[in-house]
């Protein structure tokens, strides 16, 4: 419902201001990611939110750059793929935010430095509809306050 409500307010202000808008297509002409800020994101297999090795160790990078920046925060964003419903991609997200986060902790990183957020599949890195869109989507993000 929610998305529907998100497209309806697009479809009204993109009349109101006569903006044009383009199709992206396939996955090639996604944009890298920015990376907007110092610490990498990690990713997830299919209806997991269990951290593997490779995961683990990006965030060992992350808070060794956390514990070195003091008092900076973090807040952790669950992200998932678009399939499953809506309800359940947001629990999977907050799953997913929190495995982070408590990772982050038992490496030193301060619990009050850390916060948890899921956007489910409200917001893909990459829009396509296909298995390598998918794994891009299926993410914890890390923004840094």
């Amino acid at each position: 419902m929610r998305s529907l409500k998100v497209l309806a307010v697009s479809i009204v202000a993109i009349l109101a201001t006569g903006c044009t808008c383009r199709t992206i297509g396939g996955p090639e002409n996604v944009p890298p990611p920015t990376g907007d800020g110092p610490l990498k994101d990690i990713h997830f297999a299919f209806d997991s939110y269990k951290l593997n090795a490779e995961s683990k160790s990006t965030l060992a990078a992350n808070a060794d750059w956390l514990k070195a920046n003091a008092g900076k925060k973090v807040q952790v964003e669950g992200h998932c793929d678009e399939r499953g419903t809506a309800e359940y991609n947001m629990v999977l997200g907050a799953h997913r935010a929190k495995s982070g986060a408590d990772y982050l902790m038992t490496l030193g990183v301060p619990a009050g430095d850390i916060s948890t957020v899921s956007y489910g599949e409200e917001l893909p890195l990459d829009p396509a509809h296909n298995e390598a869109a998918w794994a891009k989507n299926r993410r914890d993000h890390f923004k840094v306050d």
